[in-house]
């Protein structure tokens, strides 16, 4: 087991930090010390030996534990939320050193955590969860593209998933999800037969699938939504924009270096074929 705190012992080395579990196992000597300096060479601690955790980096720490956990050659190794105590910049850098872990001892691992960007780049099953309850088991593309409810939708995906509430309608013989303000969305393709007129859904779509654009032209395969720029979040190659629609906030991506200027009219272009809905009472989804 991996903790969060990294548990180390102070007053040891990182060498005795590493061969505790071990030495407390009555191993020989020469064998500890082959398996320390050998887990050592994997996680980088070679030059590190004979520091005290006091003299560690957080990362150097957190591989400190990590090696404990290595030598003792288990079958399955579990990882609690290892990385929550380091910044940002130390956790991205740490994702990459477990998974170079990973693909060297090929041995299982669970790891719990709460971050959905360290459970999408790290696993190659997530199973989410909601008050000790299971709530979809998938690869990281399909809990993202097919989310079982709206708690998957909006835990996975970061921003979170645009919820529209919705109600099922008729328009020139053609199901449509009818917003609160009036405005319509076609239903789905792949929500035919599923969906009847006058039932109650949650329109779901994420901002990577919702296109922040000026003029009111848009693409095959796409559909204009009207919106007034409220908030612009200028992130280099991209922006996030925020707007009002049906009363909801609701979150596009304006890609390239032209940021939208706050109050600019604009047209959001969502893509129809990435475009979930809900039901609302359930929550579960229905395409």
């Amino acid at each position: 087991m991996v903790f969060q705190n990294y548990a180390l012992y102070p007053h040891m080395t990182v060498f005795r930090n590493i061969a505790f579990g071990l030495r407390a196992a009555k191993l020989p000597k020469a064998e500890i010390e082959t398996r320390v300096r050998e887990a050592a060479a994997i996680l980088e601690l070679s030059e590190l030996l004979e520091r005290r955790p006091a003299e560690l980096s957080g990362g150097q720490r957190q591989r400190v534990a990590m090696g404990r956990a290595i030598v003792r050659e288990p079958e399955v190794f579990l990882f609690d939320e290892p990385l929550s105590n380091l910044d940002a910049q130390l956790r991205s850098q740490m994702r990459t050193e477990i998974t170079k872990l990973h693909q060297k001892v090929r041995t299982t691992v669970i790891y719990v955590t709460h971050d959905q960007i360290e459970a999408m780049t790290l696993a190659d099953r997530i199973v989410i969860m909601r008050d000790g309850h299971i709530q979809q088991i998938g690869t990281p593309t399909q809990v993202y593209e097919e989310p079982a409810n709206m708690f998957v939708a909006r835990f996975i995906g970061s921003p979170a998933m645009n919820m529209l509430n919705a109600r099922v309608t008729t328009q020139d013989d053609r199901l449509m999800l009818a917003l609160e303000d009036g405005t319509v969305l076609p239903v789905p393709a792949r929500a035919n037969g599923r969906l009847h007129e006058g039932a109650a859904v949650v329109a779901g779509v994420r901002p990577d699938d919702l296109f922040a654009q000026r003029g009111s032209a848009v693409g095959e395969g796409h559909w204009p939504l009207p919106a007034t720029a409220a908030v612009v979040e200028p992130l280099g190659p991209e922006s996030l924009v925020h707007a009002t629609i049906a009363g909801q906030n609701v979150i596009a991506k304006a890609h390239g270096r032209d940021v939208p200027a706050v109050g600019e009219s604009l047209t959001f272009a969502c893509v129809l074929d990435h475009l979930h809905a809900f039901d609302a009472a359930t929550e579960r989804a229905i395409c």
